[in-house]
């Protein structure tokens, strides 16, 4: 089983399909990869020696941000919209939508289960 950036990819897919077990990579991150390592895409994982996945670690390590870094990352763009106490950060605050969708209806996922409102009978 080879693994890159502290992520076990399975070694029964293709090659471009399991980079995308890795969170930050993509489908043209993942077509991007394999096109500077030289490995066509339509080969599996356990085929690859273990030069190639050393390539292949060696090209993420050194040109994209992934796993750790990429969600710590995200957390400090959103920490500082909640700093700024922008819109966007107040919504993030909140834990309401952030880019404009309804909130009247809808909105379950981000608002959670619905309470019920104590005195409202008919």
């Amino acid at each position: 089983m080879a693994r890159i950036a502290g992520v076990n990819i399975p070694t029964a897919k293709r090659v471009e399909i399991a980079l995308q077990y890795i969170h930050g990579i993509g489908p043209k991150f993942a077509k991007d990869i394999c096109a500077k390592v030289g490995i066509p895409t339509e080969r599996r994982v356990h085929q690859l020696t273990d030069e190639e996945v050393l390539r292949i670690r060696e090209v993420i390590d050194a040109d994209y941000r992934v796993e750790g870094d990429l969600r710590r990352q995200v957390a400090m763009n959103i920490k500082r919209l909640m700093d700024m106490a922008c819109y966007r950060g107040l919504r993030h605050r909140r834990n309401l939508p952030v880019r404009g969708q309804r909130t009247h209806t809808n909105a379950r996922t981000r608002k959670g289960p619905a309470k019920p409102i104590a005195g409202k009978k008919k």
